[in-house]
C-alpha cells in the first residue's frame, strides 16, 4: 500500500476534496461511490457512507453533477486544468509554472504524483478552502525534463539504489540487480530512468555507464557532462567523416571570393587559445579613412547542413569550456586546424568590411566571404603592452614565446589606430544606454595533474576591449542588414530588465549605500552603470555584480527580434564565433543565402533550431559554472586550516553565506553552528540579530571563517564562523 494512503479514512473526516480531485482526473468519466472508496482502498461502511455523503453535498453546490443516479463527474466550466513545468524546491514540494497563471502554484509533495524538476506536466488547480491559495496537483506527466541522472550506486544484495547529488531530485532511483551492468558499490554511474509504478516509492532504472569512484578528477568532470546530457568526446563516424573533408585552399574556390591576403591582419586571443575564429584586417584609405575587416572563420563552408557533422554540431549547438578542458562543437580538425585563423596561413572566412572616419562613424559597409592570410597572432597582453607603452618591443615576459621580439611598425600603427576607434565605439555605447557588465571571472592555476594550485581572476583591458567593440559592430551591422529587409534571421535578444528583481536588488544594494533610479529606462541603465563602477574593486563587487546579472532578463537566441536591452542595439546577432557557436552557423548560410538572392527561410524551423540553441547554450553554462565550484571546493580542500576573510553574501534562514574575499569560494555557516550567541533570523533586513548582545551578522559584513567540510561530491563547502571583522 502507498505510504501517502495509509489511514485515510481516520485522518479526514470528509472526502470532499479527494473526490474533487479523483473526478478531475478523469474529468469526461462518471464514478459511482464505489468506484471512488476502491481508489481510495477503503472497504469500511462508515467512510463508504461517508462519500456518498460527501457526493451529495458537493452535488448541491454544483461543484460536481449527477450525470446518472449515483453517477458524477465535474462540469467542463469547473475543470481548472493547466499545461507547464514543474520546479522543485529543496525540500520536496515544488511550483507549477505557466504562462496562462499570472503567479506561480504550490504543489504540495503528496500532489506531484512521480513528477520530477523541469518535468513538463497537466495540473489541476483547486482552492484550499482553510487559505484561500491556490494549490495543483499533477494529473499528467507530458514530458520528462530528463530521463537520465547522475549519482552513486549503493549495491544490496539483490538490486541497487542510485542517490544523486542535486538538491531538487527527491527521489532515489531503484536499480535491479540485472541492470547494474558491472557498477560497484559507491560508483559513481550514469543511469536511464525506465519505469515509475504507481505504488512504487522509487523510479526503476538502468546503469549505462559507470564514470568512476568519487572525488577522481576525470570522474567529476564526466559527471558534470553527464548531469547535463553534454558528451565528452566525438562518435567514430564524426571524427571519420571530418577527417575526410578537404581542408586545403584551393585556386578554384579563391576566384569565388574576395581576395583579402595584402592586406595587413592579424588574431588578438587568450594565451592559452587554440582555435582562433576572429581576425582584424587594417587599412588607412586614400581619403584618410580607415577599412577595417572582422574576419570569421567560414566554418559553413566545411560544415554542410544535412551531414552527419552538421547533425552532431546542431545537437552539441556550442562548445563547453570547464576549467581543466574545452569540449568542442567541432572536431579537432577543424576547430583547432582548418577553421582557426593560425598565423602565417591563409584560410576561408566569411568578413564584414567597414569603412570608418576618424570619428568612429560608419561610411561604407560589405559582407561576403573572402580569403585571408594572418600576418601577427598577438596574446591579449601582447596587445595591451603596445596599447599601454606604444612601443614596438615585446619584452620576454610577456611575449608567447618567452623571448623579446620586435612588431612590425605597420601592425603597431594598426593596433594603436584600432584601440582609439574601439574606445570611440565604446564610449557611443554607453551613452545609448547600454549596460557595462564585467564580472570578476575566476580562474585556476593548475599543475600536470590537474589539480590547482592557484586561484586568480581574469580581468578585461582595452585589448579585450578592443577586440569586443568590433566583434560587437559585425553582429550588430549583420543583424541591422538582414533586419531591415525583414527577413528571418537568427537574433540575439535581451528583453528589459524585470522590476520585480530590480527592486529586490535594490532591498540589498542600499545596505551598501548605493541606489537605482526607476524614473525612466535611460535613468535604470545609467544607476546601474554607476553602481558597478562604484563596487568595482570593493568587496562587495561579486555579490553586486551577480545580483545585477539576475536581475537581468536572459539573452536568447530568436527569430523574433525585440533588440538588445544590456547593449541598447536595435539589432544584434551572434556572427563572430562559428567554431564554437552553431547560432553563429546559421547566420553564415543565411547571410549568404540573402546575398545570393534567396527568399526568406521558414520562419518557424528556424525559432526552433533558436530555441534549442538557448537550452543548449545553459546546460553549457551550467555546466562551466558546477566545474568551476567543484575546482573551488577541491582548492579549498588543501586549506582547511587556513584563516578566510570573507563577505556575507547571503543570508537565510538556515544560515549564512560567505564569499571569500581572495578566491571567490562560497561557503555556508550553519546558523546553529555559531556559539557567539543566539541569534534569530530577520528577513526584511537579511540579517541575523543576537538576542543576549544585539549584534549582527548582515548582507556585505566581513567575517573570518575556517572550512569546516569541503563535499567534491555534492561541490559545496561548510565553514566554520570564527568572528566578525572589527
Amino acid at each position: 500500500m502507498p505510504r501517502n494512503r495509509k489511514n485515510l479514512g481516520k485522518k479526514n473526516k470528509t472526502f470532499s476534496e479527494k473526490i474533487f480531485k479523483i473526478l478531475s482526473k478523469s474529468p469526461n468519466k462518471p464514478f459511482n461511490y464505489k468506484q471512488i472508496a476502491a481508489i481510495l482502498e477503503l472497504d469500511d461502511t462508515k467512510s463508504r457512507n461517508e462519500i456518498i455523503k460527501d457526493l451529495k453535498i458537493l452535488a448541491s453546490q454544483k461543484v460536481i453533477t449527477e450525470v446518472e443516479p449515483g453517477k458524477y463527474l465535474i462540469p467542463s466550466d469547473h475543470q481548472e486544468y493547466y499545461e507547464g513545468t514543474i520546479d522543485m524546491t529543496t525540500r520536496k514540494t515544488a511550483y507549477f509554472i505557466c504562462d496562462e497563471l499570472e503567479d506561480d502554484v504550490f504543489i504540495p509533495f503528496i500532489n506531484l504524483n512521480h513528477a520530477l524538476h523541469g518535468d513538463r506536466v497537466k495540473v489541476y488547480v483547486y482552492n484550499k478552502r482553510a487559505s484561500r491559495k491556490p494549490e495543483a496537483e499533477v494529473v499528467e506527466i507530458l514530458e520528462r525534463a530528463k530521463m537520465e541522472f547522475v549519482g552513486v550506486v549503493d549495491v544490496q544484495k539483490n538490486f541497487g539504489f542510485v542517490t544523486t547529488a542535486n538538491p531538487k531530485m527527491y527521489t532515489d532511483i531503484f536499480i535491479p540487480k540485472n541492470k547494474l551492468n558491472e557498477a560497484q558499490h559507491g560508483d559513481v554511474v550514469l543511469v536511464r530512468l525506465e519505469d515509475w509504478p504507481k505504488k512504487a516509492d522509487s523510479p526503476f532504472g538502468s546503469v549505462i555507464k559507470v564514470l568512476g569512484k568519487p572525488g577522481e578528477h576525470d570522474t567529476e568532470i564526466h559527471a558534470i557532462l553527464a548531469e547535463y546530457g553534454l558528451p565528452y568526446d566525438f562518435p567514430i563516424e564524426v571524427e571519420a567523416f571530418a577527417n575526410k573533408i578537404d581542408t586545403s585552399i584551393t585556386a578554384d574556390e579563391i576566384a569565388k571570393r574576395r581576395d583579402m591576403r595584402g592586406i595587413l591582419t592579424f588574431t588578438i586571443d587568450p594565451r592559452d587559445a587554440k582555435d582562433f575564429d576572429d581576425a582584424l584586417s587594417f587599412q588607412v584609405l586614400d581619403n584618410g579613412n580607415y577599412e577595417i575587416g572582422i574576419h570569421i572563420a567560414d566554418v559553413s563552408h566545411y560544415v554542410k547542413e544535412g551531414t552527419i557533422l552538421d547533425e552532431e554540431a546542431y545537437k552539441r549547438a556550442t562548445s563547453v569550456y570547464l576549467v581543466d578542458r574545452v569540449v568542442p562543437m567541432l572536431p579537432e580538425v577543424l576547430s583547432n586546424f582548418a577553421c582557426s585563423l593560425r598565423p602565417h596561413e591563409e584560410k576561408y572566412t566569411f568578413s564584414a568590411v567597414f569603412e570608418l572616419n576618424t570619428k568612429a562613424e560608419l561610411v561604407n559597409q560589405w559582407f561576403g566571404r573572402t580569403v585571408i592570410y594572418s600576418d601577427q597572432r598577438f596574446t591579449y597582453e601582447e596587445a595591451q603592452h603596445i596599447i599601454e607603452t606604444k612601443s614596438d618591443i615585446i619584452p620576454a615576459k610577456t611575449s608567447l614565446t618567452g623571448k623579446d621580439y620586435q612588431v612590425p611598425a605597420p601592425i603597431v600603427d594598426a593596433v594603436l589606430t584600432l584601440h582609439e576607434l574601439a574606445k570611440n565605439l565604446r564610449q557611443k555605447r554607453m551613452a545609448a544606454g547600454a549596460i557595462s557588465f564585467d564580472k570578476v571571472e575566476v580562474k585556476f592555476n593548475l599543475d600536470e595533474n590537474d589539480e590547482p594550485t592557484g586561484v586568480y581572476f581574469k580581468v578585461s583591458k582595452e585589448a579585450n576591449f578592443l577586440i569586443e567593440e568590433f566583434m560587437l559592430l559585425a553582429n550588430r551591422k549583420v543583424a541591422e542588414f538582414i533586419g531591415k529587409q525583414k527577413k528571418t534571421f537568427i537574433y540575439r535578444i535581451h528583453d528589459e530588465p524585470n522590476e520585480d528583481k530590480l527592486i529586490g536588488l535594490q532591498s540589498v544594494i542600499s545596505k551598501f549605500g548605493y541606489s537605482i533610479n526607476f524614473k525612466t529606462k535611460q535613468t535604470i541603465s545609467k544607476s546601474l552603470n554607476d553602481l558597478l563602477a562604484e563596487v568595482n574593486g570593493r568587496k562587495e563587487q561579486n555579490l553586486v555584480d551577480t545580483l545585477a546579472i539576475r536581475a537581468m532578463s536572459k539573452a536568447r537566441y530568436s527569430t523574433e527580434n525585440i533588440g538588445h536591452y544590456g547593449l541598447a542595439f536595435d539589432y544584434y546577432s551572434h556572427f563572430t564565433s562559428p567554431i564554437r557557436r552553431y547560432p553563429d552557423v546559421m547566420a553564415h548560410r543565411l547571410l549568404q543565402h540573402y546575398l545570393d538572392g534567396g527568399k526568406s527561410a521558414d520562419e518557424e524551423a528556424f525559432e526552433e533550431k533558436c530555441e534549442h540553441s538557448t537550452d543548449m547554450e545553459i546546460l553549457a553554462a551550467n555546466a562551466e559554472r558546477d566545474s568551476v565550484k567543484y575546482m573551488q571546493v577541491k582548492y579549498m580542500k588543501d586549506h582547511m586550516d587556513q584563516e578566510f576573510l570573507g563577505v556575507i553574501s547571503g543570508v537565510t534562514e538556515w544560515g549564512i553565506y560567505v564569499e571569500i574575499i581572495e578566491n571567490k569560494c562560497e561557503g555556508m555557516v550553519r546558523i546553529r553552528d555559531i556559539k557567539e550567541d543566539y541569534y534569530v533570523f530577520d528577513e526584511k533586513q537579511y540579517a541575523y540579530i543576537g538576542e543576549q548582545y544585539k549584534g549582527m551578522l548582515q548582507l556585505g559584513d566581513e567575517v573570518f571563517v575556517k572550512v569546516k567540510n569541503a563535499d567534491l561530491v555534492k561541490k559545496q563547502l561548510d565553514f566554520t564562523y570564527l568572528r566578525k571583522k572589527e
